[in-house]
């Protein structure tokens, strides 16, 4: 027999956790499918990093219930010091000069996975198919038909009205409603770990430009900061088979002596860094959002506090059509709808990304005299720094309800 659901999420990470938790006040009926269980060790999206949450992005998650769950783990950015190495341009945002408590809060992904699958868990509603792979999706004109199996059982068949394509950066979903992405790698990793700096952080978050790519420092709870480290392809074996030693060498000599020695560090692990961008973000009843929809360069840490905003709109669509009437979650309207919506704040903050990556890429002395110019007119205009809090916020355009604290009902 064919199981029928209002909504089908695919992937089960941070953005379609959220999504499957922001649905729950709407009444319908949703199935949730995801191929890795949130605490086991090989879940990729609930592992030891870390991510920073936008002050929008703590109002989405403290409005459909999920922060108190995260906020004991969460450590506060008060101060961000951006600045070029081997020029003396620098920039400073400062929470308290914008009339804010904090610019936003670094959160343990592990803490942010066990939060949204507590109350995913405690939603007798949902159907969670995990573990599950998913074995075939077929686009109809009144629903999308998926085939479904988990160890031990015989394959599903589901009937959704909607699916959302929240299965990452090579998503088969995205593929088998024929959107297509455009990928630009850019030849670089990014080597995540935490090190232990000699000097209390004093919750300043740190975005320091190196020739060999953007490194940050990010504070956590008990005086560590995760690292992110950008390397050049090229030099990634190297840098992870280097010893401690040499390696917190290699970070002081590019970030500097701002917080003293690092005295420790801890296990690193390395991604491949590129922009993936898919060509819609919604087709044959199906929306894809998260990095389904956008994969980022972590240089601004705006990819998941975009892709979050992706679940604020697609659920206040989704509540809008319900209040007004409308049952069919995948009509046509609610789609283009959705689409619109999230087209300015994509495309500005992909441009912005990708803009910062290149730019603080480029050799050119020309270029760098004008980048280090641009840090000075930043640290000096309010106006600016206003902006750029806007756009990491998603504040430049329409803004949804529950990045304002609105319930949706």
């Amino acid at each position: 027999m064919t199981e029928a659901y209002d909504v089908a999420i695919v992937g089960g990470g941070m953005v379609g956790a959220s999504l499957a938790v922001a649905l729950q006040p709407l009444g319908l009926a949703v199935a949730l499918i995801e191929s890795v269980p949130h605490a086991s060790a090989a879940q990729p999206s609930f592992d030891e990093r870390t991510t920073a949450l936008s002050n929008g992005s703590r109002r989405i998650l403290e409005t459909i219930g999920v922060w108190p769950g995260v906020e004991s783990a969460a450590t506060a950015i008060r101060r961000i010091h951006v600045s070029d190495r081997g020029r003396f341009g620098f920039a400073r945002i400062d929470a308290a000069e914008l009339g804010l408590a904090a610019i936003g809060y670094v959160v343990p992904n592990r803490a942010l996975g066990a939060a949204l699958w507590a109350r995913i868990g405690a939603d007798a509603r949902m159907r969670v198919f995990c573990p599950a792979t998913l074995e075939q999706v077929r686009p109809g004109t009144n629903a999308v038909e998926l085939r479904v199996s988990e160890p031990g059982r015989a394959p599903a068949e589901i009937s959704a009205r909607l699916v959302v394509a929240a299965d990452g950066v090579h998503s088969a979903v995205r593929t088998a409603v024929g959107v297509t992405a455009e990928t630009r790698d850019y030849e670089q990793s990014a080597v995540i770990t935490a090190v232990l700096p000699q000097r209390f952080h004093e919750h300043i978050a740190y975005e320091r430009f190196t020739e060999s790519g953007p490194l940050a420092l990010l504070p956590l709870a008990d005086g560590r900061c995760t690292l992110v480290l950008t390397v050049r392809r090229a030099d990634l074996e190297d840098v992870l088979a280097a010893d401690d030693a040499a390696f917190l060498a290699m970070v002081e000599e590019r970030f500097g002596t701002r917080l003293g020695r690092f005295l420790k560090v801890g296990a690193r692990v390395a991604y491949p860094l590129a922009l993936t961008r898919a060509m819609r973000t919604s087709a044959q009843r199906c929306v894809i959002l998260g990095n389904a929809a956008q994969s980022l360069h972590p240089v601004a840490g705006m990819g998941f506090n975009l892709g979050l905003r992706d679940v604020a709109s697609l659920a206040e669509v989704l509540a809008d059509a319900r209040g007004e009437g409308r049952t069919d979650c995948g009509a046509p309207a609610g789609l283009e709808a959705y689409e619109a919506w999230r087209r300015r704040d994509r495309r500005a903050v992909i441009a912005f990304t990708d803009l910062l990556v290149r730019a603080f890429s480029n050799p050119l002395s020309i270029v760098r005299g004008a980048r280090n110019f641009g840090l000075l007119a930043f640290d000096l205009l309010p106006p600016a720094k206003s902006a750029l809090s806007r756009l990491s916020t998603g504040a430049g355009g329409r803004v949804p309800k529950l990045a304002r604290g609105v319930p949706l009902a």
